[in-house]
């Protein structure tokens, strides 16, 4: 069967955890928010962003290195370096987990500018929490994939499709969720106008992202047969994306469509990248699975015979 990526690595533990069941437990007092308050029935926190805490408390060497209490490396013994040529296209990611196939979930992170795809997979950055999400989804039968794209646009958007369509069919059934920070919240929504795309997208993070006002035209929005659950994470001081913009966007879905599944985590006195630093990756799963529902959330994709996934393995950086 064309588009089946080669085993390249090895499923690590808990591979037996069953379809349905939480993602477990993995270092929850570490990484816990401290909720200020909430607000919409608990869609919207206000979590309390503590620099003498978050950032020197958890960190040895200030943004650049977490204390190794917060770092498991176990599914670092699994990471490599892939490439999707498909369609004429080449994407080249880093992933680890059940990349090969027979994924439970797949969480997708899009890097924002001036990122990479080894952004995201850095162990030690934003006070381990890239770590922590590592070993949520290998511990608990996951993908994660990190990828690179051609640009913000268009072009990039169809990057990313073309690799959701690969994991569709390598892991039928499992959902795929997109994680995009800055400006690769603009990959994801340009994904959620193209048709294919979004019926391959079962849920959307925005970590320090905008928004825009095309989403509601869409019938990711308007058909409420085809709803995702979309958390927001988003710092009070961002400088570069006001939080207020991201606010808009949360009422504005919430007073046209009530019922919406979205959330809200505003990191008061937060930066640009608090919410990487911040964001309780197993709460917002445990949210997102279950409404996807883990054993048909992504429709299985039939690629052409041109999208044949091929896995290599590159030196780590």
């Amino acid at each position: 069967m064309k588009g089946v990526l080669v085993p390249f690595l090895a499923i690590a533990a808990g591979s037996g955890v069953a379809a349905g069941a939480p993602v477990a437990p993995y270092k929850d007092d570490l990484f816990r928010n401290q909720v200020i308050r909430t607000d919409h029935g608990g869609d919207y926190r206000f979590i309390q962003y503590d620099r003498e805490r978050d950032l020197y408390g958890r960190d040895e060497i200030v943004e650049k290195k977490a204390k190794a209490k917060y770092v498991s490396l176990e599914p670092s013994k699994t990471q490599a370096d892939l490439v999707l040529e498909a369609g004429g296209r080449t994407v080249r990611y880093v992933g680890v987990g059940k990349v090969s196939g027979g994924a439970r979930f797949v969480v997708i992170f899009i890097h924002g500018d001036r990122g990479s795809r080894h952004q995201a997979m850095d162990d030690w950055s934003f006070g381990g929490n890239f770590n922590r999400l590592k070993n949520l989804a290998v511990r608990n039968s996951g993908a994660y994939l990190s990828t690179d794209f051609a640009n913000f646009g268009r072009r990039g958007a169809d990057d990313v499709v073309a690799l959701m369509r690969a994991v569709a069919e390598t892991s039928p059934g499992a959902p795929i969720i997109l994680a995009c920070t800055s400006r690769g919240g603009e990959v994801c929504f340009r994904v959620l106008e193209d048709p294919q795309g979004a019926a391959l997208v079962d849920g959307m993070i925005l970590l320090g992202a905008g928004n825009e006002e095309s989403f509601f035209t869409l019938p990711v929005y308007t058909d409420p047969a085809r709803h995702i659950p979309i958390f927001i994470g988003h710092g009070g001081s961002d400088s570069l994306i006001p939080w207020m913009t991201p606010q808009l966007f949360f009422e504005q879905v919430k007073k046209g469509m009530p019922s919406y599944p979205i959330r809200f985590d505003l990191f008061v006195d937060g930066a640009h990248g608090t919410p990487l630093r911040l964001t309780d990756w197993r709460r917002v799963l445990n949210w997102m699975l279950p409404q996807a529902g883990e054993t048909g959330g992504a429709v299985m994709v039939v690629p052409s015979a041109a999208d044949v996934p091929t896995p290599v393995a590159s030196p780590r950086r």
